[in-house]
């Protein structure tokens, strides 16, 4: 029934996005009924494609290249909403302004003009970004550390759907050109069923690092049989940090580094976050926490001296990271949360939903923690 519910209200919105485009973009513009009409036609040959990206990914066992096709559409129909909003806000503007008709006529064919080439434009743009994953180098001091430690943290693989094997490779070998003491993974690391997943997940055996790989489940992971995938990503010999910790490190130089679950938790009842446990005998040392969403921060009252994150994507197509902003304090980078406490949110190593990036490139990220 949750799914049915879920369906219905995600279709139900992207209908009133379409809505909201046809009546304020299309139907404004300064162009022929016949150019409108097939516009129109577009938009719901679009919803289509919606709602059949909603089967491809879930129940229905999809080629990559038709599963491209299909997670397109959502993106387009946000970006064409964000034109669609900026073009009525600017038309309104000008139907005010104190010129001339002839002068007011011109800039509205423009207007036009300039709004649908920037909808087409940021569409080819944002499919093309999605395309690249960058490094991205932090440092961060720690009090109390007695040498620096190289983490590379990935997060938000979402494997599966257009996220297979190839991509995964060239993740795994940019990683170990980085050359770290350990390699972290924030969460969501699959989005499909884990059978369908195996050959791509084995791609993560090839982590080379001093100290290992460790990883924590995102929300993701409670969609897809958090057991299995737990239990499958083991298998693999990753180190798996559920509500406990690890000392990584030479004794007497290292730190701690502590993993809890994702707060989705709370709402499936299983698999609860508890930070008290996480961080039960630990040593006299920093502690590096790994927690999925950067909204957990708030819970973190113990001492923790930096805690890396994922989630967000960095809002993965803009403006959307100010929606994720309403829910999330921190949507990308490094920032001092407190006194004693820094985070550090990766903008996604892969994507969700549709294969595009909009001012939230995909990332690696390296992390050099210094005393």
């Amino acid at each position: 029934m949750n799914y049915i519910l879920f369906f219905t209200a995600f279709i139900g919105v992207f209908i009133l996005l379409n809505m909201y485009i046809s009546k304020r973009l299309v139907a404004k513009l300064d162009i022929s009924p016949k150019i409108k009409r097939y516009l129109r036609i577009f938009l719901i040959i679009n919803l289509i494609g919606i709602l059949c990206y909603m089967l491809a990914r879930y129940y229905v066992d999809t080629p990559s290249w038709l599963y491209f096709l299909f997670s397109v559409p959502i993106g387009i129909l946000f970006l064409l909403f964000w034109s669609a909003v900026v073009y009525d806000i600017s038309r309104v503007i000008l139907s005010f302004a104190p010129i001339s008709q002839q002068r007011r006529n011109f800039l509205k064919k423009s207007l036009d003009a300039a709004s649908v080439a920037a909808a087409a434009t940021l569409t080819l743009k944002s499919i093309y970004n999605a395309k690249f994953v960058e490094i991205q180098k932090v440092d961060v001091e720690i009090k109390n550390l007695k040498k620096p430690y190289k983490i590379i943290q990935l997060s938000d693989l979402h494997i599966g759907g257009l996220i297979e094997r190839e991509f995964i490779e060239e993740i795994v070998q940019k990683a170990n050109a980085l050359n770290p003491d350990i390699v972290v993974i924030t969460g969501d690391l699959i989005d499909v069923d884990v059978l369908g997943a195996k050959k791509t997940l084995a791609e993560l055996t090839k982590l080379n690092s001093k100290f290992g790989t460790y990883y924590i489940v995102g929300n993701h992971e409670y969609f897809h049989s958090i057991e299995k995938i737990i239990s499958a990503v083991k298998s693999l010999g990753i180190r798996v940090l559920e509500n406990e910790n690890v000392y990584i490190g030479e004794e007497g130089e290292g730190f701690n580094l502590a993993g809890v679950y994702d707060i989705f938790g709370y709402r499936a009842k299983k698999y609860i976050p508890n930070l008290q446990k996480a961080l039960l005998n630990t040593k006299d040392a920093p502690t590096v926490l790994l927690a999925h969403q950067p909204l957990y921060i708030n819970e973190v009252h113990e001492k923790v001296d930096l805690m890396l994150s994922g989630h967000t994507h960095g809002g993965q197509l803009y403006p959307f990271k100010y929606i994720v902003k309403l829910q999330q304090p921190y949507i990308s980078g490094l920032h001092r949360h407190n006194e004693e406490l820094q985070i550090y949110v990766n903008k996604g190593t892969g994507f969700w939903g549709p294969p595009m990036r909009l001012g939230a490139s995909s990332e690696i990220t390296e992390i050099v923690i210094t005393p």
